[in-house]
């Protein structure tokens, strides 16, 4: 077990990235999960081995210092970083260019951006080493013009960064998947949506694109609820 590789998820708390967690640990991943709220994690720490498998780190992803500590922590507890899953994010507000809350916008631009780029960044120099997998969750709203839509444009620049570090890391070794979903029924909703995917629909994406032999390289998985009649 002390061999079995080792994924970083971020906003593993809930939604796709617990999903993901619980997904990852079947196929014998040992777990380093990052998010905001410390209570879910120490939840999914003990249904999923323990801390001998999974180290749960308190980070807020909008914060340089606290993502280079977890990912330095992540290192001494287990030695390596074989995967990360940046997929920390949130969600935007009704009234579009016109009359949203622009302190939304700051702590979604933040959140979806910029803490996406730390944790690239920071997980970098562990995934040359390991010639790992880099993914990012993007979104189907990364792919259309969606009206006043600010998260929709914070998610075309996560594929752009997709893109861009993907060229960065050309013959490094390291793979990078952009994963895609349309709407998935998560805590980012109220209200379950009327036709929507479920966490455990992405985190098979996640486990179908690290599952791949090391020449194959998994560059976007677009995953859509199916029209309804």
């Amino acid at each position: 077990m002390t061999d079995n590789p080792v994924m970083l998820i971020t906003g593993a708390s809930s939604g796709i990235g617990a999903a993901t967690a619980r997904a990852a640990a079947k196929e014998g991943y040992r777990l380093v999960l990052a998010a905001r709220s410390a209570d879910k994690l120490q939840a999914l720490q003990t249904e999923l081995g323990g801390v001998s498998q999974v180290l749960v780190i308190e980070c807020d992803m909008q914060d340089n210092t606290a993502q280079k500590a977890m990912v330095n922590q992540a290192l001494k507890v287990f030695g390596r970083i074989d995967s990360v899953f940046a997929n920390a994010g949130r969600g935007g507000e009704p009234g579009g260019f016109s009359e949203a809350d622009p302190d939304v916008w700051k702590d979604m631009i933040l959140t979806n951006i910029y803490g996406v780029g730390l944790t690239i960044q920071h997980c970098l120099p562990a995934l040359r080493k390991s010639k790992g997998h880099l993914l990012l969750t993007g979104s189907a709203a990364g792919r259309v013009t969606i009206p006043g839509s600010m998260y929709s444009a914070t998610k075309w620049a996560v594929s752009a960064i997709g893109y861009g570090v993907r060229e960065e890391l050309r013959g490094s070794g390291v793979r990078v998947t952009l994963i895609e979903p349309g709407m998935v029924d998560t805590p980012f909703f109220d209200k379950p949506p009327a036709h929507a995917l479920m966490p455990e629909d992405i985190a098979r994406a996640v486990m179908y694109a690290v599952s791949q032999p090391a020449h194959v390289d998994v560059n976007e998985i677009l995953v859509r609820p199916t029209p309804a009649e």
